[in-house]
Formats: structure tokens, C-alpha cells, sequence
């Protein structure tokens, strides 16, 4: 008999996106599968919108809002699968990645396997998604993947993985601590748990890049500020009690750095803890260097001013990019992967 996938929704505030992305499971070529939906208390249409797609293969529940984590915890309570896709609610899946992932499932050779996709972002029409490989395209052990990971700033998009019920439930619950990045905590876990990464070239994950409301995005709050370094330090944890090796150390000391511009200089006390931290692993923490397009207005503000400024930008740029895809959605049907 064929394994059971469960496909898990988590959804809040989604009504522009949430049809496609329902679509985009139901049209998954593997026969056996769920879809689970769990709206987290939207303020839209966007538990309407679900609702019209229940059936056997859809489940939709709503409950107050919890967040993203608690949403994941409570989609995983529900679900029956051998394997689990989780799946944003505004992102969509080629019609075969679920189905090429398992088929790499007969090959791969490790006994506890985790398997990837590659994965193309875009902003509104799905077909001009740019897919561009990286480093962590390819079969790779875990400590492996997550240096090179953190060495070159790299990200593997949460709908990518396909994942066994045993290393889901090994792994642990999505930690509802962390506001942002939580995804990056919990694969962290998933991926220390396997005995081996099997990315499936052919299998692809279309990722829509939205605005100020995504999960991702940090912005000037320092609940998320907060909630971000806790989990970054979490991981650092994760990671030396893998291997506390000089490469182990060094790709510590490169995240704490990369990171360091969602702190520096509004938060000086993460700043210094950071700075403690790298000394421990044996390195050092530089200010980190602005966008070239601020950097006039550093010399003559000061990167208080300039770090503002480039907040400001990005806060508007996300404002704008929602803008965009509400008065597309009401213009034109978005096109299928």
C-alpha cells in the first residue's frame, strides 16, 4: 500500500491566496493523500474561502489566533500521514514534487531520510518563478547541510521538505516561543534527527515573496527581535552539540554576524551578548555594513539615521508588495504552477 501524505495548511489573513494554494494540493499526482487546513482566527474571507474546498481529501478547522506555531502543532494534532508536506498559505506546489519525492524515497539509502526539493520565488505569477540552486541543492548529511547552511546565508523554503512521521514526531513540536525564523529552528531539529538529506531535483515549490505580514519579516518589533535570537541561539546550541569542531565554531560566529544587522544599534544589549558569544566560539563580531544606497546618509547622520532610513524602505517596499497583490488578485485570476 501507497503511504499516506498529509499536506498541512496553516492560514491567517490568506483570502487573495488560499484557493490556489488548496489547488495546488488537490492537483498533487500522488494518489494518497489529506489536506488540512487550520485557519488561525483570520480577519478576512479566508476561512469563506477554505470552507467551499471541504471534502474527504480537505479538512478545514478554524480556531482563535494562536500564530504560526501553534497553527503548525495543531495542523500536525490532526493529521493521519506516514509523511508529512507542510505548505504556507500562500505558496503552491508543482503537481508532481510530492510524488518525485516519494519515488526518491525507494532510492535514498539512508535509514532515517529527509528529503528537499528545489524551490523558485516570485511575487505574483508563479510561471516567472526564478529557480537559482545553491549549495544545499544536493544529497547531503545533516551537519553537512546545516554549515554549509550558515557559511553562505543560504534558506531552503518550509514547503521543500517532505517528512517522515517518525522524524516529525522525533523532532518535536513547533516552538510557539519564536515569533520569526521558527521555521528555521524546527527544520533545525528535523535535520538533526535524519541520518541524511535526499533532495529531489525534479520536485519544485513556487514561493510567493509578500509583505510586512509574513512570518519572516522582523521589522522594528522587539517581541520579534527577541523571539529571533532566542531561537538563533537555540540553534548555535543545536549545532555545537553535533560537533564542536574549528569549522563548527567559525560557521556560528558567520550566522551571529549575518544576523546582526536585525539588532545593531537599536538593541546594543543582544549586540553585546553576540559579541560575548562569538568571543566564546573564538571569533569577533563587526557593525555590520549597510545597503551601499545608505551609506550617504551614514557619513552624514550617522547608522542610526541611516539603519532607520533603510527600515523605513523596506517597510514601505512590503506595504507596497501587498498593495500589489490585493489589486492584482481582484484584476486577474493568478496563474497556475
Amino acid at each position: 500500500m501507497k503511504p499516506l501524505v498529509s499536506i498541512l495548511i496553516p492560514a491567517y489573513n490568506a483570502e487573495p491566496f488560499i484557493a490556489d494554494t488548496i489547488k495546488s494540493a488537490l492537483a498533487q499526482t500522488w494518489p494518497k493523500k489529506e489536506i488540512i487546513v487550520v485557519d488561525d482566527g483570520s480577519k478576512d474571507k479566508t476561512l469563506l474561502i477554505a470552507e467551499k474546498f471541504h471534502s474527504k481529501k480537505v479538512k478545514v478547522v478554524t480556531q482563535a489566533n494562536q500564530g504560526a506555531a501553534a497553527t503548525r502543532n495543531k495542523a500536525f494534532s490532526l493529521a493521519r500521514g506516514d509523511y508529512i508536506q507542510w505548505l504556507d498559505a500562500d505558496d503552491l506546489l508543482s503537481p508532481d514534487k510530492i510524488e518525485k519525492q516519494m519515488g526518491a524515497a525507494e532510492k535514498c539509502q539512508y535509514k532515517r531520510p529527509l528529503f528537499s526539493s528545489g524551490w523558485g520565488f516570485f511575487i505574483y505569477r508563479p510561471r516567472k518563478a526564478k529557480f537559482i540552486p545553491t549549495l544545499l541543492w544536493e544529497d547531503l548529511a545533516p551537519l553537512e547541510w546545516l554549515l554549509r547552511k550558515w557559511e553562505n546565508n543560504l534558506h531552503m523554503q518550509t514547503a521543500t521538505w517532505l517528512i517522515s512521521r517518525e522524524l516529525t514526531e522525533q523532532a518535536g513540536p513547533w516552538d510557539t516561543r519564536l515569533l520569526g525564523d521558527d521555521d528555521g529552528e524546527y527544520f533545525f531539529r528535523v535535520i538533526k534527527a535524519s541520518d541524511g538529506i535526499c533532495f529531489e531535483p525534479d520536485a519544485k515549490v513556487f514561493y510567493r515573496i509578500s509583505g510586512s505580514s509574513r512570518l519572516s519579516y522582523i521589522g522594528r518589533s522587539d517581541k520579534k527581535i527577541d523571539a529571533q535570537f532566542l531561537g538563533m541561539k537555540m540553534q548555535i546550541g543545536y549545532l555545537r552539540s553535533m560537533m564542536d569542531s574549528e569549522r563548527v565554531r567559525a560557521a556560528c560566529v558567520t550566522y551571529l554576524q549575518t544576523w546582526l544587522i536585525n539588532f545593531y544599534p537599536n538593541r546594543m544589549d543582544i549586540v553585546e551578548e553576540a559579541q560575548r558569544l562569538a568571543v566564546e566560539l573564538g571569533g569577533q563580531i563587526q557593525p555590520p555594513n549597510l545597503s551601499w544606497k545608505y551609506r550617504l546618509i551614514q557619513k552624514s547622520l550617522g547608522w542610526s539615521a541611516a539603519r532607520l532610513a533603510q527600515v523605513n524602505y523596506n517597510e514601505w517596499k512590503a506595504s507596497a508588495l501587498n498593495s500589489w497583490d490585493k489589486a492584482m488578485f481582484h484584476l486577474e485570476k493568478p496563474d497556475a504552477a
